[in-house]
Parts: C-alpha cells; structure tokens; sequence
C-alpha cells in the first residue's frame, strides 16, 4: 500500500470523488502538525513534505485553483541566526500583519498555536511588487524548529 495513497508522484493531491480537505485550524495543528512532529500516523496522509522557500509559488504542487497544504521544515537565514530565509528565485515571501493566536476550544481556551500570514513579492528590495500570492503558516506554541504547516488559500493569482 502506498504511504501516502492520496498524494501522486508529482505531489498532487486526488481525493476520491466527494471527499473534501478542509480541516479548522485546531484540527491542522493538533491532528496533522502534532503528529507529525512526534511522528505519529496522521488521520489521513495527504500532505506532502516540501520545502517550500525553494519553489516560486506557481511551481509548488497541486492545482492552483485549490487551496493547497504542505509540511515544512524552516530554515534559518544565517547559521548562527534565528532569522527564516524566504527567499525564492524570483522573489521572498513577506510576513504582514499581527500572527493570529489559535486558542483551543476544548483545551479550556488554552493558546496552542499561531498562524502567520505571509504575502509573495516578487522581486527584490527595493523594486519589488505584492502579488496576490498568500500564504497561511501555522505552528505549534513551544514547539521551537519543529515542522510546520503552510496554506495556499484559493485566491486569484497573477
């Protein structure tokens, strides 16, 4: 049996007909992202491992009509820095505005997470230009450099 049954070779992620992927923020982070993290079996395995700071966003996997997830390790910047490196080959992806606290409903309102919002400039600084690419990053509260989980919402690209 294949490992990952609903993800093809090219990364491409097919659901059989009627099945939709649309898992609450809670849900990524504690059924999908945790899992991964201690590696445990995932409810369903449909999300590929990528590094996705090493593809302009058009080039990553899937379809681009679909909101897409992928597991991601971050890299730093410097060997001795703290800072990610977001840089593609055409361009970087840019953190905008305040991270958003993912607060856990069943877990008596606890923070378990936080999601960034990051937008594509393609380009370099100072004569870069915004995109309409955007992307959701979610991670694990204490969690440190463990794997995270990146979003492509649906959205109308350039």
């Amino acid at each position: 049996m294949d490992r990952f049954p609903f993800v093809r070779d090219d990364g491409v992620v097919r659901l059989p007909p009627g099945f939709r992927f649309q898992p609450t923020d809670e849900e990524l982070l504690f059924q999908y992202l945790k899992c991964k993290i201690f590696s445990s079996s995932l409810p369903a395995p449909i999300i590929p491992e990528v590094n996705i700071y090493k593809y302009d966003p058009w080039d990553l996997p899937g379809n681009l009509e679909q909101e897409r997830y992928f597991f991601s390790n971050k890299e730093t910047k410097y060997p001795n820095g703290n800072r990610i490196n977001r840089s593609t080959a055409s361009g970087y992806w840019k953190a905008t505005g305040v991270d958003k606290q993912i607060v856990s409903s069943s877990r008596n309102n606890q923070m378990v997470g936080m999601k960034k919002t990051l937008v594509f400039y393609r380009g370099k600084s100072p004569n870069e230009s915004r995109t309409d690419w955007i992307m959701h990053e979610y991670r694990l509260v204490n969690a440190g450099t463990a794997p995270s989980i990146s979003s492509l919402p649906q959205a109308s690209f350039q």
